[in-house]
């Protein structure tokens, strides 16, 4: 059956990752899905060291003093936490195991920080024993952060009171007003337990001038605190710095000609369901760029009000991080028509392509990875399910223009998934494995050296 031109899906290519062309030319990609009889992730450790060297680069620059965690929420694989420990970084967790993982590689409990909500005695009684910060959310964790530490007396609990965006005020992180002043005066009645360190909040989204006038606010706020005697030198601004996956021309394009009829089952999405995969500054750019805007009353930069106030820059990217840091690998297993289009089925599940879980798509096309060259190349769309019992169970509900029509035994890669899309829903759903990491840091070899990731669980 011959399908309708490809030359009707609108396309959004990746932006070129120059360490998977050796993997690929290699051949080990089909070596290691014929050796899991499945799908797999690899990740790129090398990618991750060069993005937290340009952060630092950027602070420097800018003669900010500044101290980078790696949000390990983003992926659990432990190499990266490996990587941060090697580079002087810290990693941001929120959970007891996580914290264990961190110091079991190599993470100083001085450099973690603490986070999420109404955090559990046990992780607070191990934070504090290792010295980590704590980003207290709310006062009656204060109250239990200061209980531990009065009981303990092993050494001051650290903590940044976080802040209620007052821009977000439905968020359900961070204190208001009147909750931080409460929060301030028990701070200094517990006097020589705790040592508050400043200020932090979580803000939503990735536009930069909310989130630079927000950290213009914690600067003032520190100086509140510390005229009532409080150390208050930190502010930890979070993530949300954004990633740029794809050019700017395919994503606009994309944006203004996508319709339902491109996708299976012709499922609507809007353009504000989908992150933004492309954006003018990204990474180590979109801090400069953070750090060069001018907050309130326009006078000077966020980096001139950060270094007149001596106040510590603390950052907690995740995804930024993990830029170009790896991809992951489905196999083709059946192959079906419908009307103008084709049905892929792959060796694995949405599960492990987090993006769809959160009624959105990740949208960079994925790289068809044949046995052989067909006899017939040209465009052939497809959109991929996965090899479960739910309609709903798609990888990609996109018709994408494939170069030569898919087969059985193919691969198809998904690029620069190592942010947020291989691991935060994995579940081995109809007792299917849940896909291995696979390490691969000598892609400077014609036959890149790899092992697979040592996370515990």
């Amino acid at each position: 059956m011959e399908l309708t031109p490809a030359s009707c899906w609108p396309r959004l290519p990746a932006t070129p990752n120059p360490a998977t062309v050796p993997f690929l030319a290699s051949g080990l990609a089909a070596e290691l899905a014929y050796a899991f009889d499945g799908p797999f992730h690899f990740v790129l450790p090398d990618a991750f060291t060069a993005n937290l060297l340009a952060l630092r680069d950027v602070l420097a620059e800018a003669a900010v003093d500044g101290f980078v965690y790696y949000a390990k929420k983003a992926n659990k694989a432990a190499v990266f936490v490996e990587r941060a420990a090697a580079g002087g970084a810290g990693v941001d967790v929120a959970s007891a195991a996580e914290l264990r993982e961190a110091l079991g590689h190599g993470v100083r409990g001085e450099h973690l920080m603490v986070t999420g909500p109404a955090k559990g005695t046990g992780l607070l009684r191990l934070a504090l024993q290792h010295g980590a910060t704590v980003a207290v959310d709310a006062l009656d964790e204060l109250d239990q952060v200061i209980a531990l530490a009065l009981a303990g007396r092993l050494r001051p609990a650290r903590v940044l009171l976080r802040v209620l965006p007052p821009t977000q005020p439905h968020s359900r992180f961070g204190m208001n007003e009147d909750e931080l002043a409460t929060a301030l005066k028990r701070c200094r009645e517990a006097g020589d337990a705790l040592r508050m360190e400043g200020f932090s909040f979580h803000l939503s989204g990735y536009a930069l001038q909310p989130r630079a006038e927000l950290a213009a606010q914690l600067v003032d706020l520190c100086a509140t605190a510390r005229s009532q005697g409080l150390a208050a030198d930190r502010i930890s601004i979070g993530g949300g710095l954004p990633v740029s996956y794809t050019d700017a021309d395919s994503w606009h394009t994309f944006l203004a000609d996508q319709r339902p009829a491109h996708f299976h089952a012709e499922k609507a999405f809007r353009s504000g369901d989908f992150y933004p995969y492309h954006s003018p500054v990204a990474g180590a750019e979109a801090v400069a760029a953070l750090l060069a805007v001018r907050p309130a009353d326009g006078e000077r930069t966020l980096a001139e009000l950060i270094r007149q106030a001596g106040v510590e820059l603390l950052l907690e990217p995740g995804r930024a991080l993990l830029d170009q840091a790896g991809a992951t690998v489905f196999r083709v297993q059946g192959v079906k028509d419908r009307e103008g289009y084709r049905i892929v089925t792959v060796d694995g599940t949405s599960l492990s392509l987090s993006e769809q879980w959160f009624n959105s798509e990740f949208l960079p096309d994925p790289v068809l990875v044949p046995r052989e060259r067909a006899a017939r190349s040209g465009e052939f769309p497809a959109s991929v399910g996965a090899a479960t019992c739910l309609e709903s169970d798609m990888l990609t509900w996109r018709k994408i223009a494939f170069p030569q029509p898919p087969r059985v035994g193919d691969l198809l890669l998904y690029p620069n998934t190592a942010g947020y899309q291989m691991d935060s829903n994995e579940s081995p759903f109809h007792d299917l494995p849940l896909p291995p990491k696979v390490v691969v840091d000598r892609t400077d070899r014609p036959r890149p050296r790899w092992r697979l990731d040592r996370h515990s669980a």
